[in-house]
């Protein structure tokens, strides 16, 4: 691989440094450095982040091809900053086994865009009757120490209970889908003034706030690791914050569109807004912004959801739930953290790079910018402004909610162990 010289750019928001690549490692970061051999890559105005990791994505592969690959999800990610993601475990068939998670596991090795970390299933198929073979993948090529079975809820205590007693053995996490079944039955929105407004089938906060508290006392009693997924409401942040002041080892992730939208979008009854868990209020929104500021939710995940154009040009009620976010993840949370001034791009880092790796125990990703570490890089031009356009998304689905809104920022380069993924904005 030949030598690269970042100049000039913002590390972490600080002072402009220069920031030498040689192969797949940081050899040098300073002012002034010599460029010699190295292709330099002019970075003044712009920040530059450890690679970005998301927690939560789904790539679709195996089975529904049709809204996404592994290769154009990791296309995506990389268009995004992003250098490893984590595959969630409902696919067709579902990973639930050692051989399927090694299947996502090679496909992203063989896409070369961003590392892919698969996520296996807590249960059998995703049901919540049976332990899925959480030891065979933990042992397998794939290394699986996060399970999940997202989009469904591990509803049943004993089976949750158990989950967390077997992934405690190698330090593993289960990540919970939280969303009380019986709660939900029939739920198209989040439950309120508008719901009641519209007619809509309403989804209580209590549906989500009710497994959060049960699993956070399960994880305290067994002793294990419990990681909340796209945790969405006010009152699950409370729970979060009093098991987090008990020492418990509680983590929690929140999305960029939970961070941004509010259920007043369901106006529209356009199914773009329609997602698991279901935008909330505005009083919510403020909530999870002030709960990512000071630490109580720990990191930012996409649950990039990609689906086909006909499951969301329908009805309301007929439409699949979920949003792509890959690729403006970073905007959304610049235009609502950065420009807020509630993070600096510093606590961009932590919540999108270090903290994600660090619960999903992902070696090599979220680590310093500094000498001696994997060149996993992502450098981004805060300063652009432009329109969101899904006719150009490296995703292979469409269905985004922000098209055609102004979000600020852009991802100018990524790089993955020293070697470009993208560059000027265009994959490489």
């Amino acid at each position: 691989m030949s030598k690269i010289l970042i100049r000039g750019a913002k590390v972490l928001g600080g002072e402009p440094q220069d920031v030498l690549i040689d192969g797949e490692t940081i050899t040098r970061t300073g002012t002034g450095i010599e460029a010699g051999d190295a292709t330099v890559i002019e970075a003044a105005g712009q920040i530059l982040l450890p690679g970005l990791v998301d927690l939560h994505t789904h790539l679709r592969e195996p089975g529904r091809e049709d809204s996404e690959t592994v290769l154009t999800g990791t296309k995506a990610a990389a268009v995004g900053g992003f250098t490893a993601v984590h595959a969630m475990a409902n696919t067709f068939p579902v990973a639930d086994t050692a051989g399927v998670v090694e299947q996502v596991w090679r496909l992203g090795k063989e896409s070369g865009y961003c590392d892919v970390q698969p996520i296996g299933a807590v249960t059998v198929g995703l049901e919540g009757k049976q332990l899925a073979e959480l030891g065979a993948m933990h042992d397998s090529a794939a290394g699986v120490k996060v399970f999940s079975d997202d989009g469904k809820c591990v509803d049943d205590a004993v089976i949750m209970r158990r989950a967390l007693e077997y992934v405690k053995a190698f330090d593993g996490v289960v990540a919970q889908h939280a969303q009380e079944p019986r709660l939900t039955e029939g739920a198209q929105m989040n439950e309120g003034i508008v719901s009641a407004e519209l007619g809509l089938g309403g989804w209580p906060a209590v549906a989500e706030e009710s497994i959060i508290a049960r699993d956070v006392l399960l994880a305290a009693h067994v002793g294990s690791r419990v990681h909340i997924c796209h945790l969405s409401t006010a009152g699950s942040v409370e729970i979060v914050r009093w098991a987090k002041s008990k020492g418990w080892n509680v983590t929690a992730e929140v999305t960029p569109h939970h961070l941004l939208l509010t259920d007043e979008l369901v106006r529209t009854y356009n199914p773009v807004y329609k997602v698991n868990p279901p935008l909330r209020t505005e009083a919510d929104v403020i909530a999870l912004r002030e709960a990512l500021a000071d630490g109580t939710i720990d990191c930012v995940a996409t649950d990039h959801a990609p689906h086909p154009h006909e499951d969301k040009d329908c009805e309301w009620a007929a439409a699949a739930m979920g949003m792509v976010g890959l690729e403006t993840a970073l905007s959304v949370v610049q235009q609502t953290m950065v420009d807020t001034g509630l993070l600096d791009w510093a606590g961009v880092a932590d919540r999108m790079s270090a903290r994600p790796a660090a619960i999903g125990r992902l070696e090599g990703h979220g680590r310093p910018v500094s000498a001696g570490e994997p060149a996993n890089l992502t450098l981004v031009d805060p300063a652009y402004r432009g329109a969101v356009d899904p006719a150009g998304f490296a995703s292979r689905s469409r269905n985004t909610p922000y098209e055609g809104r102004e979000l600020p920022g852009r991802v100018t380069h990524t790089f993955l162990r020293g070697r470009a993924t993208v560059v000027d904005g265009k994959l490489a």
